[in-house]
């Protein structure tokens, strides 16, 4: 009879899943040949997975993308109701750019959609007229101009152009309310259409009105969002039914965001969990927390007082002035002929004051130690960006010409530094997802730390790498650093991307799946002790089976299974699991 597998061997036997997976990355043979081309471009590949970071579908649209979009629809309005353009365009803004919404309610009562929005039907001719020579008197500056010299929304308020241009040009400088403009007369609800517009401003004040016009028609669609990444003038598109998986979408200016809740690119976690973690760290309750732990209240006036100083005498401050010891809080006169560091507990409870100060002490610790580890992992993603972009724009330069190779062959690098932005992007998220899980589920926890700093362990290496090894190939100042150093550096650097991507992408899913595989371990642990034996023992033999299929994957199934097992203390149960599966590795390679 099989004895009931320990939970740590549970654990462990899941952790190999974390780089088992159907879809095993390419393994890169030792010996690297340029010449050799196997018709597939394995570099394009690998960048579209390491930018793969969500299922959905997006489209990213650049603004003459959105602006056919916008005229394709001004179009159609115009053909179906026989209008301008002009005026279709001003229907729709009204409309919210929704172009059944507008030609239900024209058809149905025509007369109040033009009411709504003032648009007149006249011809566009009458708005500025050219013929007549008759002298009339501007309705703001009151000015006596010729007919010709005026211009009106097609009412009976006509305006000189002077006027007209500067109330034109201070509507557009004053926001989007232009798109709406009526008549200067108060008591005029004619619309001032795009016609007008056109003629009476400048150029920059016309595009200016076409941007908001455009901004409108995409903060109008619910599939259409702008990319919020600093200086971008792109949209994302998402077709997506908006109700369950992940929305991180990557930008053409490499800014990575959450399209549904419109943060960073958040994978693993969830928009509602990253809401709780960005409002805690701008919260003004980590404040409170914060004053309630290091600071201690005056025994007289009940202020807070923060120590300062090294000695326990305190003074607070005027008009209070009370001084008092710092430890008991006891009044400072004689103090110096008595001591206060005996324990004397009160009434056999810690008073409490006492006990909510070490509470708000032991939740700030706690928050500090996820916090810094988080704002840690994004400022090295930062980094990590900057350095991409050097490495794009110069070092790739220097080592093609000192290793005689085309920047395309050099592709691996830049594979390499994608992944590490993307990887210190989810380890960021993972110290969120950390801090929430729930203190109850104690097994969760500890497996879930083991997992994250064997993901940070890893990336640590790729980034290393990336970083140190690949500085001493772009100054060459090792007369060592040969050609063919450098292909084994491709490999080892390509090596350390394709497993760190496998560890990684497992990982997040495991993560947005809850870790529900280990609780499903662990309930497993309660059957008996035969069917854990017998699962147990088909797990290995999968393992010993796909160890078994190439002696190249063999290598590669070693070199994972050692990174699991890398810079972490085990315990016997854990090393008997981790010598079971090298062995059965090692005779299926012999």
């Amino acid at each position: 009879m099989q004895q009931p597998m320990d939970p740590d061997d549970r654990l462990l036997q899941y952790a190999f899943t974390l780089y088992d997976s159907d879809d095993d990355q390419p393994y890169y043979d030792d010996v690297f040949d340029p010449d050799v081309d196997d018709g597939t471009d394995d570099y394009n590949v690998l960048v579209n997975r390491v930018n793969s970071t969500s299922d959905k579908s997006y489209v990213i649209l650049k603004e003459d993308d959105l602006l056919l979009r916008q005229e394709k629809d001004i179009t159609m309005v115009s053909t179906v109701l026989s209008i301008p353009q002009d005026s279709a365009s001003m229907l729709l803004v009204r409309y919210n750019w929704d172009v059944t919404s507008l030609h239900e309610a024209w058809f149905q009562d025509e007369a109040k959609v033009r009411g709504s929005i003032g648009l007149l039907d006249v011809d566009p001719a009458v708005k500025f007229p050219q013929t007549d020579d008759k002298t009339v008197d501007c309705g703001i500056c009151f000015d006596s101009v010729t007919s010709r010299e005026t211009a009106t929304c097609g009412c009976d308020h006509s305006f000189c152009k002077t006027c007209w241009s500067s109330y034109v040009c201070t509507s557009v400088n004053d926001g989007p309310g232009c798109l709406t403009l009526r008549c200067p007369d108060p008591d005029c609800d004619a619309a001032v259409g795009p016609d007008m517009i056109s003629k009476l401003s400048s150029p920059n004040e016309r595009k200016r009105y076409d941007l908001f016009s455009l901004r409108t028609y995409v903060e109008s669609n619910k599939k259409i969002k702008w990319c919020p990444g600093p200086g971008c003038e792109y949209a994302v598109e998402f077709d997506d039914d908006f109700e369950t998986g992940s929305y991180d979408v990557s930008c053409f200016c490499k800014y990575g965001f959450c399209w549904k809740c419109m943060e960073d690119a958040h994978r693993p976690l969830d928009c509602e969990t990253v809401a709780k973690w960005v409002l805690k760290n701008s919260a003004e309750a980590e404040n409170t927390n914060w004053i309630l732990a290091y600071t201690k209240p005056c025994p007289k006036c009940k202020r807070s007082i923060e120590k300062n100083h090294g000695c326990m005498h305190m003074t607070c401050r005027q008009p209070c002035g009370y001084e008092f010891c710092w430890l008991c809080l006891g009044p400072y006169r004689g103090h110096d002929v008595r001591a206060c560091n005996g324990y004397t507990q009160v009434g056999g409870q810690v008073p409490e004051s006492e006990r909510q100060r070490e509470l708000a002490k032991k939740a700030i610790e706690r928050y500090t130690h996820y916090y810094e580890r988080w704002a840690a992992n994004e400022k090295s993603r930062k980094q990590a960006i900057s350095d991409l972009h050097k490495i794009e724009t110069a070092d790739l330069k220097t080592l093609s010409v000192n290793y005689c190779q085309p920047e395309t062959q050099l592709q691996f690098i830049i594979d390499a530094w994608l992944q590490i932005v993307e990887c210190r992007r989810v380890l960021k998220w993972t110290y969120a997802y950390g801090y929430y899980i729930p203190k109850k589920e104690e097994a969760k926890r500890m497996f879930f730390e083991y997992v994250q700093g064997e993901a940070e362990s890893g990336l640590e290496r790729l980034h290393l790498c990336a970083e140190k090894e690949l500085q001493t190939y772009i100054i060459n100042e090792d007369e060592d650093a040969t050609e063919e150093k450098f292909n084994c550096f491709r490999v080892k650097l390509s090596d350390l991307t394709s497993v760190t991507r496998s560890y990684f992408e497992n990982l997040v899913r495991a993560l947005e799946n809850g870790l529900s595989d280990v609780e499903a371990q662990t309930k497993a642990g309660t059957g008996s002790g035969s069917d854990q034996g017998d699962s147990s023992k088909g797990r290995k033999r999968k393992r010993s089976d796909q160890a078994g299929e190439s002696s190249g994957l063999g290598t590669d199934g070693s070199r994972r299974l050692r990174v699991v097992t890398t810079r972490r203390p085990m315990d016997d149960t854990q090393r008997h699991a981790a010598w079971v599966a090298g062995e059965s590795s090692s005779n299926d390679q012999g």
